[in-house]
């Protein structure tokens, strides 16, 4: 569950046209000739390729440097508004002021049901108050709208962790490895539940 924020940028085209009076006899000018533009990849595209090079990289230093980008695409909401919200519950939470947050980000969820990074910070604030069954069903929602979110993934096996399940927090943390395998946290952590576990079947 980690805490990002998002941007939008709204464009808007204005056209006008007019007329113009040519003296007798003048060439009629040739419009002008547009010039070529080449369309940037979609956001889906861009997390596409994203990931996929993340899944293969082995240094650490490098793989965080594409998680970062991933999740820089994950902040942009597609709203000022949005990102304002966002911003003030940032704040909210560095002071630990919760409550506070979390009226900010049920805002987010209510006006942008469809941005996951808004249900992936208010899973953060209500694991942050120790509700862990509110926790879990943003950490669900965000899934639902990116099943890649290794972020939230990682939040739910902390989750399982704290209430003992430590079976299903290995279970998550390997689905963490299977989009990040260089997350050297998420590693660290699987490797000490096994440790665990194994201790326990001694």
């Amino acid at each position: 569950m980690r805490i990002h924020f998002s941007n939008l940028f709204f464009v808007t085209a204005l056209i006008a046209a007019g007329t113009l009076q040519l003296p007798a006899g003048a060439a009629t000018p040739r419009p002008p000739t547009a010039p070529e533009t080449t369309s940037a990849p979609s956001r889906d595209a861009r997390l596409d390729t994203l990931f996929a090079k993340l899944k293969h990289q082995a240094n650490a230093d490098a793989a965080k440097q594409t998680a970062d980008a991933i999740q820089s695409i994950w902040r942009h909401s597609g709203s000022p508004t949005i990102d304002l919200l966002m911003e003030w519950s940032s704040k909210a939470i560095s002071d630990k002021h919760y409550a506070t947050a979390l009226d900010l980000l049920d805002q987010v969820t209510m006006l942008e049901p469809e941005y996951a990074e808004g249900w992936n910070q208010r899973a953060a604030v209500h694991f942050l108050m120790s509700d862990y069954a509110k926790s879990m069903a943003d950490i669900d929602k965000t899934l639902s709208l990116e099943p890649r979110h290794f972020g939230a993934l990682s939040g739910m096996a902390t989750i399982f962790k704290a209430l003992g399940k430590d079976r299903l927090a290995m279970d998550v943390l390997e689905k963490v490895l299977a989009i990040y395998p260089a997350d050297h946290d998420a590693q660290q952590r699987l490797g000490d539940l096994a440790d665990e576990l194994a201790g326990e079947s001694i």
